[in-house]
C-alpha cells in the first residue's frame, strides 16, 4: 500500500534532501512528523516553522491520500530517497527530489545512463546525428538507457531512436502522470512505458503545470546520467541549462560541433569552446571518452600495433600513472616546452591515443 506519509513529507514546501535527512534524524520517521503536536515538533526541532503548523500538515496529508488513490489505480511506482530502488546517481545530487513517480519498468541504475538533449527546432543535421548515435550505441553497448525530456525536436528524436533500436528510454516530465505534454507525443509516451522504459516525474497528478517546471526537471535529466549530450542548441536554451547542471554535478558533458554560421550549433560550439563539453562526432568518440567497454563485434580485427615516439611514450607513461593531466602539469613533468608539447598532444589526439576533456584535461583513449 502506498505510504501517504512519505508522499506528504516529500511535498513539504522548500523541502531539500539535507533538511529531510535532518528532520528524520531528529523525529524518527515520516509518520511521526505528521502525527505529533506542533508544540512538541517545534521542541524536538529546536525552532518554530510554518511547516510544523498542524493545519498545514493536515492539508498535505489529505493531498497525499488523494494522490495515493491515483497511484494505486494507475500502477504508478513511487521511488523514495531513502529506499533502495531510488536512482543511486540522483542520490549524489543535493537538489534531487525526495520522491519520484514512474510509469513503466526501467532499471534507473543501469550501467550506462545517457541523456540526449537539444533544441526543439532540430535540423536534419542534429536529427541524423542522434539517430546514428543511438543506433550505433545500441549495437555496441550493453545496459544502455537513453534519457530525455519528451519535448519537441531533439528530445523526441532520441526517445524514438531508442524505441526503434529496442533500447530502454526514460522521459522525464515537467508535470504529473495524469497527462502528457505535448499532447502530440502521447503515443510515444505510451510506447516508452510499455517497452521497458519509464515516464518519470517528481510532480503529483494534482500539481499545476508551470513554465518553471521545465527548467526544474532538467536537474533530473542530468542527475540520472553519467553523461549529457547536447546535440543541437542555440546560444540560449534549456539544453544548455541541462549541460550546466550536469557539469555542476561533475558529470561528463559532450556536444556535437557545427558550423559557426548555424544558429542551432552556436550553443554546442560555445560549450566546447568554454571547455564545458567535450567534442564528439559519433558513438566511437563517446565510448572512448566515457571509457565504456564496447561488446565484441563480428569481424572485429585484432588491434594494430602503433609505433610510438619517445615523447609520445613519455606522455602515455605520465597519463597511465596519473590518470589525467592538463598541459601545464604534463609539460612540467616531462620538462617539455609548450611549443613542442602542444603540437605533440594534438597529433596524439588525431592518432586516438589520448582524449581531451572539459577543463583542458587529457586522458588516455
Amino acid at each position: 500500500m502506498t505510504d501517504i506519509y512519505k508522499i506528504a513529507f516529500s511535498s513539504l514546501r522548500g523541502m531539500t534532501r539535507r533538511l529531510g535527512e535532518d528532520i528524520l534524524a531528529r523525529i524518527g520517521d515520516e509518520k511521526t512528523f505528521f502525527t505529533i503536536p506542533e508544540r512538541q515538533l517545534s521542541a524536538v526541532m529546536g525552532c518554530s516553522n510554518r511547516l510544523f503548523a498542524e493545519s498545514y500538515r493536515s492539508a498535505l496529508l489529505e493531498k497525499a491520500r488523494q494522490e495515493a488513490v491515483f497511484i494505486d489505480n494507475n500502477s504508478v511506482k513511487t521511488l523514495y530517497f531513502t529506499e533502495n530502488d531510488y536512482p543511486a546517481r540522483l542520490n549524489e545530487c543535493d537538489d534531487a527530489p525526495l520522491m519520484l513517480y514512474g510509469l513503466g519498468d526501467c532499471d534507473l541504475n543501469s550501467a550506462h545512463m545517457l541523456s540526449i538533449v537539444g533544441t526543439r527546432h532540430a535540423t536534419p543535421y542534429g536529427t541524423d546525428f542522434v539517430i546514428r548515435l543511438v543506433e550505433d550505441l545500441a549495437k555496441k553497448i550493453d545496459n544502455l538507457v537513453i534519457v530525455s525530456g519528451l519535448a519537441y525536436g531533439i528530445d523526441v528524436v532520441a526517445h524514438r531512436a531508442a524505441l526503434h533500436c529496442g533500447v530502454p528510454t526514460v522521459a522525464v516530465l515537467a508535470h504529473g502522470l495524469n497527462t502528457i505534454y505535448p499532447a502530440a507525443h502521447r503515443n510515444t509516451a505510451a510506447e516508452i512505458a510499455r517497452s521497458g522504459g519509464m515516464l518519470l516525474t517528481d510532480y503529483m497528478s494534482q500539481d499545476q503545470l508551470h513554465k518553471g517546471n521545465f527548467v526544474a526537471r532538467n536537474r533530473i535529466v542530468a542527475g540520472l546520467c553519467d553523461c549529457t549530450i547536447v546535440a543541437e542548441s542555440a546560444i540560449k536554451g534549456g539544453a544548455l541549462i541541462t549541460a550546466g547542471i550536469a557539469s555542476a554535478y561533475h558529470r561528463d558533458v559532450a556536444a556535437l560541433p557545427g558550423r559557426t554560421s548555424d544558429r542551432f550549433s552556436q550553443g554546442c560550439n560555445k560549450l566546447i569552446a568554454d571547455n564545458t563539453a567535450a567534442l564528439i562526432s559519433d558513438a566511437d568518440s563517446l565510448i572512448a571518452m566515457m571509457g565504456w567497454h564496447a561488446r565484441q563485434q563480428e569481424g572485429d580485427q585484432s588491434t594494430i600495433s602503433i609505433s610510438l615516439s619517445p615523447e609520445e611514450e613519455s606522455v602515455i607513461d605520465y597519463l597511465t600513472q596519473k590518470g589525467e593531466g592538463d598541459i601545464n602539469n604534463i609539460g612540467v613533468a616531462l620538462n617539455m616546452p609548450m611549443h613542442r608539447l602542444m603540437p605533440l598532444l594534438v597529433d596524439m589526439e588525431f592518432k586516438n591515443l589520448i582524449l581531451t576533456f572539459p577543463g583542458g584535461k587529457y586522458r588516455l583513449a
